[in-house]
C-alpha cells in the first residue's frame, strides 16, 4: 500500500508573478518551467498581504491576517495560532515529519528588545548550534535571522548582516565561518567587476556562489531530504529561500547572465500620483517624504521598503540582478528536484513552488513593496505539481497562496482544521472539474511606525477586477484589468463602474467574521 505522498514547498521571497520563467518577461527559468509543463501553474494568484511576515503566516495557517493576527510586518505570530492552525503542526500529528529550512520570518528579527524568540536579533543569542526545534509546528528547522545582507544599520541592530556569531542562527554561524575571519562578509560586500554600485542596494557582488544563502539553503534542503529518505514516515518539507529580496546582490556568473541594456523594463514607469487616493500623494507626493537609501545618499534617511526612484540606466542595472538571482534559485531548484529523482521520492511527492509576495521593480515609478497594491506586487506566481495534476494545465481563476495549506491536508488525506480560509486546490488541477473560484482577498492594517500614517486596507481580485478599500477613509482603488491591465485608471469614483464595485465591497464583505478583536502589538518593524 503506497504511504501518503510527501509534500514540498519551496518558496522565495519578492519574486513578481512575471517573473517566473513562464512569461511575458525574459526571466530564465528553466526548472520551474519543467515542473510546470509536468503540473499545473495558476496564473491569477494572489498574496494575502503585500508584505512578508503577515503572508507567510497565511501560508502556514490558512488564515488571513486579521484573523491569524499578523496584520504587518513587524508583529509575531502566536505560537498557539500555529499550533491550532499551522499545517506542519497538523501534518506531524498526522505522521509526518515536518521541517522547515531558510527563512522563516514569522517572528521579528528587528525588535524594539528581546523577545525570546529565535528569530529576534536579540534572542538569538540563546539557540545555539544543537537547537533544530521545534518552531511553530516543525519539528525540524535550519534557519537565518535574517537572509538579506545589508550595509545600513538601524539604530536598533546590534551589528550589520548578516548578524555575527553569537547573534544569528544556522545560516549565519555557517556563513561566518567560510573562509578566514570576516572573508566572506568582505568578498560579498566587494564588487565583482570593479565597479561598485550600480543603483540603489545594487552590485554585482564577489561573494563566491558557494558561500551563498541560495546554496546553503539548497544544500541542507537536499541533506534533509537523504535523512527522510531513510525514514519510514512521509515528510513535509519547506524549503524557504530569501531572494530575490533586495539588495539586488547577485554573484557571479548569474550577474552576467542578463545585460542590463536587454532587459524588460514596465511599459509605465512614471511616477502617476494623479487619480490614485490620498495615501498615494502622501507618501510619494514630496520627494523629502520618500526617503533615500543610505547606500547612495549617506545623508538621508531610511525609510521602510522605499528606495529613491531609479533613472532608467539604474533601474536596469536592478533589473538585470533580480533576473539574475531569480535564475541563481532556479538552479537551487532543479538540484532538489533532481535529488528527489535520485532518492526515489519523485512519484510520491507533491510539489509546490511559490513566493511570499511580489516586487514593483519600477511599475509606476515605484520600488520594492508598499501600499500601493498593484499587480507587480500583489500578484504571485504559483506551480504545483502533484500525482493526479493534469500537465501543462493552467488555472487562470482567483487563488490564493494560503489556500496551499488546505490543499497539502487534501493530498495528504487529514481533515482540515476547523474555520479555515483555506480552500483545497485539487480540484482545480483538473480541467475537466466544474469547481470556479470568484475571488482571492488581500489585507493589511499598516500602522504609523511603517510609514507615519495608518492604514486599514482590504483588497478583492476577481478575473477581471481589482478592488482596494480603505476602510478608515473610504477612499480606494478599482481597475478594470481587462480594459486596462497597466492599471493607468482609477475607476474607483467612476459612476459607470458603481454596480462592479458595490459586488466586490459584497465580496470583500464577505469575508468571515473572525476578525480580531485586538490585534498584537508590534514587537519590532520587520
Amino acid at each position: 500500500m503506497q504511504r501518503k505522498p510527501n509534500i514540498v514547498l519551496i518558496t522565495s521571497d519578492q519574486q513578481r508573478w512575471d517573473c517566473f520563467g513562464l512569461g511575458p518577461r525574459s526571466v530564465r527559468m528553466p526548472h520551474l518551467a519543467r515542473l510546470a509543463a509536468r503540473g499545473v501553474s495558476f496564473d491569477c494568484a494572489i498574496t494575502p498581504n503585500a508584505v512578508c511576515q503577515p503572508a507567510r503566516a497565511s501560508i502556514l495557517t490558512g488564515l488571513l491576517p486579521l484573523t491569524h493576527g499578523v496584520a504587518d510586518n513587524g508583529i509575531d505570530l502566536d505560537p498557539a495560532v500555529a499550533e491550532r492552525h499551522g499545517f506542519a503542526s497538523h501534518l506531524q500529528r498526522a505522521g509526518y515529519h515536518c521541517a522547515l529550512i531558510g527563512k522563516a520570518h514569522f517572528s521579528s528579527k528587528a525588535t524594539f528588545a528581546p523577545t525570546g524568540r529565535p528569530e529576534c536579533q536579540y534572542s538569538s543569542v540563546d539557540f545555539g548550534p544543537d537547537w533544530n526545534g521545534p518552531y511553530m509546528g516543525f519539528e525540524h528547522v535550519e534557519l537565518m535571522v535574517v537572509g538579506h545582507f545589508s550595509r545600513v544599520v538601524p539604530p536598533n541592530h546590534i551589528s550589520e548582516m548578516p548578524f555575527h556569531p553569537p547573534h544569528g542562527l544556522h545560516f549565519e554561524r555557517w556563513f561566518h565561518g567560510r573562509g578566514a575571519e570576516g572573508e566572506a562578509r568582505a568578498l560579498w560586500m566587494s564588487s565583482s567587476d570593479g565597479q561598485g554600485m550600480l543603483a540603489a542596494q545594487t552590485w554585482n557582488s564577489g561573494l563566491p556562489p558557494a558561500w551563498h544563502s541560495t546554496t546553503w539553503v539548497t544544500d541542507r534542503s537536499i541533506a534533509c531530504l537523504r535523512e527522510r529518505a531513510q525514514a519510514n514516515k512521509p515528510f513535509c518539507l519547506w524549503v524557504s529561500y530569501p531572494d530575490p529580496h533586495h539588495p539586488f546582490d547577485c554573484p557571479e556568473p548569474w550577474n552576467r547572465m542578463y545585460a542590463p541594456e536587454e532587459v524588460d523594463l514596465p511599459e509605465h514607469r512614471t511616477l502617476d500620483l494623479g487619480g490614485r487616493p490620498w495615501w498615494h500623494r502622501k507618501l510619494y507626493g514630496q520627494k523629502e517624504q520618500i526617503g533615500f537609501d543610505q547606500y547612495t545618499n549617506p545623508k538621508g534617511t531610511q525609510k521602510v521598503a522605499r528606495i529613491d526612484r531609479p533613472s532608467e540606466a539604474e533601474l536596469r542595472h536592478i533589473t538585470a540582478n533580480y533576473y539574475g538571482m531569480i535564475s541563481f534559485l532556479d538552479d537551487g531548484l532543479g538540484r532538489i528536484v533532481s535529488a528527489l529523482q535520485d532518492l526515489g521520492l519523485a512519484d510520491n511527492t507533491v510539489i509546490a513552488y511559490t513566493t511570499d509576495h511580489g516586487e514593483l521593480l519600477g511599475d509606476h515609478g515605484l520600488m520594492l513593496k508598499g501600499p500601493t497594491l498593484y499587480e507587480g506586487l500583489v500578484r504571485i506566481g504559483m506551480v504545483l505539481v502533484a500525482p493526479d495534476a493534469r500537465a501543462g494545465h493552467v488555472v487562470d481563476q482567483p487563488v490564493s497562496s494560503l489556500d496551499l495549506a488546505a490543499t497539502f491536508y487534501d493530498f495528504a488525506g487529514i481533515e482540515a482544521p476547523a474555520g479555515m480560509h483555506s480552500r483545497s486546490l485539487r480540484k482545480l488541477l483538473d480541467p475537466g472539474s466544474r469547481e470556479t473560484r470568484d475571488f482571492a482577498l488581500n489585507e493589511w492594517r499598516a500602522g504609523s511606525r511603517r510609514y507615519g500614517i495608518t492604514l486599514d486596507l482590504r483588497m478583492v481580485r476577481t478575473d477581471r477586477y481589482k478592488a482596494i478599500f480603505e476602510l478608515g477613509s473610504g477612499a480606494g482603488e478599482l481597475y478594470d484589468q481587462q480594459e486596462d491591465p497597466h492599471e493607468l485608471v482609477n475607476r474607483f469614483d467612476d459612476p459607470s463602474y458603481r454596480t462592479v464595485l458595490g459586488e466586490l465591497r459584497q465580496m470583500m464583505n464577505s469575508r468571515p467574521a473572525d476578525m480580531l478583536d485586538e490585534l498584537p502589538q508590534p514587537s519590532g518593524l520587520t
